[in-house]
């Protein structure tokens, strides 16, 4: 018997049309889900740009908050070195008013006090 080359042929193409039905498949799926992550991809883009526009948005804003409380802050800092100095100069009129008055304890405390003197009796009558 001989082989018959046109039915062997005819069973190769069909076994290499199964293999290419299979791996255009394969292939369309993947093509699927590369285009639904495209489409994720794309979203999350948009989402990313429409961020960006707000916080650039901001940007003139945060700044001038950022000013003012600068200027608040040295407002208050400018009030708090003032109120040292006051503080400081008190402190100083109290240390030495106290050393002063410490100066007069000390000082009453070394000298005796001192005896009032009694009137003479008075000469009686006889």
């Amino acid at each position: 018997m001989g082989v018959d080359w046109k039915l062997l042929l005819d069973i190769v193409v069909s076994v290499l049309m199964v293999a290419t039905i299979a791996y255009a498949t394969r292939l369309n799926a993947r093509l699927a889900a590369l285009r639904k992550n495209r489409d994720d991809l794309a979203r999350t883009i948009l989402g990313f740009n429409e961020a960006t526009l707000r916080a650039e948005s901001s940007i003139p804003k945060l700044r001038k908050a950022a000013e003012e409380a600068g200027q608040a802050l040295q407002d208050r800092v400018e009030k708090a070195q003032s109120l040292r100095d006051d503080l400081a100069f008190m402190i100083e009129r109290a240390d030495t008013m106290a050393n002063r008055l410490e100066n007069a304890v000390r000082s009453a405390r070394v000298e005796p006090p001192a005896r009032p003197v009694a009137p003479a009796p008075a000469p009686s009558s006889p």
